[in-house]
Order: structure tokens, then sequence, then C-alpha cells
């Protein structure tokens, strides 16, 4: 009887106590933070950082120089953080890291956040990984620069860009901040801010820097445009202008695009620009020598230069024309090389048109530069999502263009370039004339900076 009345008390008791737990009352699981790009990165660290998590007393900062945190670099696994950010010490120069950071309460900690990866500056540590493009593109017989078109303000050390711009190009153009527009304010005022950004990164991690173009009619500033003055004064703007430039890079910036897209796309003429209105049909051969003069007067003998336009592997027309001004380019010494776009689709150009245009090139002993490179796989606009049956004959496309290009000779190999980085990045899903905003995936890496099997046709077109 005694051993019943305890147990009843002790069942009381408990259902009791339960009673006064309020039954509303939820554990809320802490979230995990958002980790940040670095700050202050140097040869021997950098500052992680990350954003506020509500209730969190703490963080806990891991850094390793493995992906997946197999090890730790020593004092930085779980290390606690009172603040939202953490000064790392005791690095090596010009080595891969990454971290990652939990939030702590007393009782919980959060799950990880995301992942950050940071180069540190200084002499390169990071083993050649055979699947980076430049590091194949580099041990073949006849090895040629792998280009990549990029923003200055993608070039901050230790950003996902700066990481893949290191392992995988040795090349790099200025999508748009090198040209006429940006730079030049006014007669003889020039912006040099990104353009020096661009030039100087491409400097100090030993990547060759293609510029971007001297003259092109869609980038030309309003002072220009507007200009009242004669047609031989603004012939001598535009020299003034082209002096300038390649005397400011000189030695830095190792090849220049002197005049973009200048031939018409529909009556094989020159393209009725403002430069052919009032400097008239020889503007091209006068900027290629001022260019050429340019270089000359400031040393820098070996400076390449370059006629750059596009579709004209399947606009004959438009390719006889641009060998008529090779060939009277070429006949002054006045032309290294020409720069093929190849703003191209999955179903064209055919691999024939593209071997006897770029052969014209190789025949007169000229340099090619694969310029522009990006492949289309929605052009008729008939898909909505990336299908597989496309990314396939998109991997394709890359390996066939590039292995034409890496059966050129030798001496006619310069570079071959890919138009931007990522997919959401590309000009073309947004491009208006081509009418289909949005969907497209014209590049070697997604919106997530993930690989595609683009990159693994490139990468196959070096075999």
């Amino acid at each position: 009887m005694k051993i019943k009345f305890l147990l009843v008390c002790t069942s009381l008791f408990f259902f009791l106590n339960a009673c006064t737990k309020d039954d509303n009352e939820a554990v809320v699981n802490l979230e995990a933070p958002i980790a940040n790009a670095p700050k202050d990165v140097n040869d021997t660290g950098f500052r992680a950082k990350w954003n506020y998590v509500s209730n969190s007393k703490s963080y806990l900062l891991d850094v390793s120089t493995s992906e997946n945190f197999a090890t730790f670099v020593p004092n930085y696994e779980s290390k606690p953080v009172t603040d939202l950010n953490e000064v790392v010490v005791g690095l090596t120069g010009g080595t891969q890291y990454y971290y990652r950071v939990r939030a702590k309460t007393e009782t919980q900690i959060s799950d990880y956040s995301n992942v950050i990866s940071v180069v540190t500056t200084g002499t390169s540590n990071v083993p050649e990984d055979p699947t980076f493009l430049k590091v194949k593109a580099n041990k073949l017989a006849n090895p040629f620069f792998v280009g990549m078109a990029i923003k200055a303000n993608q070039l901050d050390s230790g950003s996902k860009y700066d990481a893949i711009l290191k392992n995988e190009f040795s090349s790099i153009s200025a999508e748009y901040e090198m040209k006429m527009n940006p730079i030049s304010i006014s007669s003889g005022v020039y912006n040099w801010t990104a353009a020096d950004k661009i030039v100087a990164y491409g400097n100090a991690n030993g990547i060759n820097v293609h510029g971007h173009a001297l003259v092109w009619h869609l980038a030309v500033p309003d002072w220009l445009t507007n200009f009242s003055g004669t047609d031989a004064e603004f012939a001598a703007e535009v020299k003034k202008y082209i002096t300038d430039v390649v005397t400011h890079y000189a030695g830095k910036v190792k090849s220049w695009d002197v005049v973009n897209e200048a031939v018409d796309d529909n009556s094989g003429n020159l393209r009725n620009t403002i430069f052919l209105q009032r400097m008239g049909p020889n503007y091209i051969k006068d900027c290629f020598k001022w260019a050429r003069d340019a270089a000359n007067a400031a040393g820098d003998t070996n400076l390449l230069l370059f006629y750059n336009d596009y579709a004209t592997s399947t606009n004959i027309p438009k390719q006889n024309k641009m060998f008529s001004i090779v060939d009277d380019l070429k006949t002054s010494n006045l032309i290294d090389g020409v720069g093929y776009q190849m703003h191209n689709t999955y179903l064209s150009p055919t691999k024939t048109q593209i071997e006897t245009d770029i052969n014209r090139a190789v025949a007169k002993g000229l340099k090619i530069h694969i310029s522009e490179l990006d492949i289309q796989v929605n052009p008729a606009n008939d898909i909505t999502t990336f299908t597989n049956e496309r990314r396939l004959a998109q991997k394709e496309k890359y390996k066939e263009i590039v292995k034409i290009y890496n059966a050129l000779p030798a001496a006619n190999k310069y570079a071959l370039t890919v138009w931007g980085m990522k997919d959401n990045e590309s000009w073309i899903p947004f491009n208006t004339d081509l009418n289909h905003p949005g969907n497209d995936w014209p590049l070697l890496y997604d919106s997530n900076f993930a690989l595609k099997s683009a990159h693994t046709g490139f990468l196959e077109g070096l075999d």
C-alpha cells in the first residue's frame, strides 16, 4: 500500500510539472551564418567575415587548405570568435585557403555557413591541376594563351573570380573598360582607374593582357560624337587618343585590337560609322599606323596589333572585305593578327566554315586570336531550361573549336579567349536582338561558378 502511494505521488509530481510548462514553447534552431568575401588579403593571412546570427553568443571558425575541410590550419579548427570577423594569420603566400563558420549559443551550435575560398598573395603554391585549362594548354607542344573577358570589379583579391582566373587562365581582355568611351573624358583628359586595375592585375599575376579595343563605333564618348571641329581636327583627336593610350600601357599591354567591327554585316562594305564619315576610307590604316608609331616611340617594339570582327565564317562578303583590309595593312607592316570573335551557336558555323576562314589568315602568316568565344544553345528560343541534349551539343562545339585552334601552326597561335565567366553575366541572354532574354547558357561556368560540360569539352579539345 505504501509503495502504491509513493508511485501515485511520483506520477502526480511529473504530471503537475509537465502542466506548468508552456505548451506553445518551441525550440528554435539556430540559423547558420553567411560567410562573406575576405578583406585585407596579404602574403600571410586575411580577415574572414560573416553576417550576424540572431541569438548567437559567439562563432566557431574553421580554416583549411582543403575545400572539404579534411584537415585544418593549426589553431583554426572551431576557433571561438566573439566578433563578426577574425584576422587569420600564419599562412603561406600564394596558397589556396577555405573558411567556414558556425554560430553558437550556450546550448546550440548552428550548421556550417557557405564556404569561402581565398588565395593569399605572393608566389603561388597552388598545385598545377591538369584539369585547369591553362595548365593543360601550357603543356602542349605548341602552347597558347587561354583567355577570359573580365571586368575590373571582378579582380578583388580572394574573390571567386580571382581564384578561377589565377588557376585557369593565362590571358585577360577587358570586356568594356578599356574602350574609348570609359577612358576618354575629353580631349587629352582620361579616366584610367578601371583600365589600370585590369592591367595591374594581369601584370602582378603573370597573366597576359590583351587590349580591347582602341577604336569601336559603339564606344565613342559624347564629346567626340558631338565634336564640332573640322574633319582633320577630328582625326587629330583620334590620333591623340590612340597615341596616349598605347604610350600609357607600353610594355604592360602585349596586344591591342586596334579597330573593332569595321565591316558592315549586309553589304560587304565598310560600316558607315562616325570614323568612316569623318576620316574617310583610309581611317583603319591610319589608326593602325598611329598605334604602331606610338608603340615604337615608347620602345615597345613587340606590341602585337590585331583587327577584330565577327561572323566572318558564314558571311562571305564580310570575310572578303576583312581580308582586303588585312592585305592592305600587311603590305605596310601594320598588322600582326586577326581576332575572330566566334559568338557561335551549337549548330553554326560548321567545322569546315571555321577552318576555311581561319586558314585564310594562316596563309598570310598572321597570328590568330579567337577573341570572344561563347556558344549559344538557344538561338531559336525554343527551350526555357538548359536541357541535357543542348548541354552535350555545346560541349562538342567547344571541343571542336578548341581542336581547330590547337591544330594551327605554332607561329599562328596567340590566344583563345572565352567571352565571360558565368552564364548569368554573359551579354547573350539579355541581348534584345537575339530575342531570348535570360534563356541561354553560353559559357564554361554556371551562375554559381560550377564547371559545365562545356569546360570538359574545352579540355578535351586540348588533347
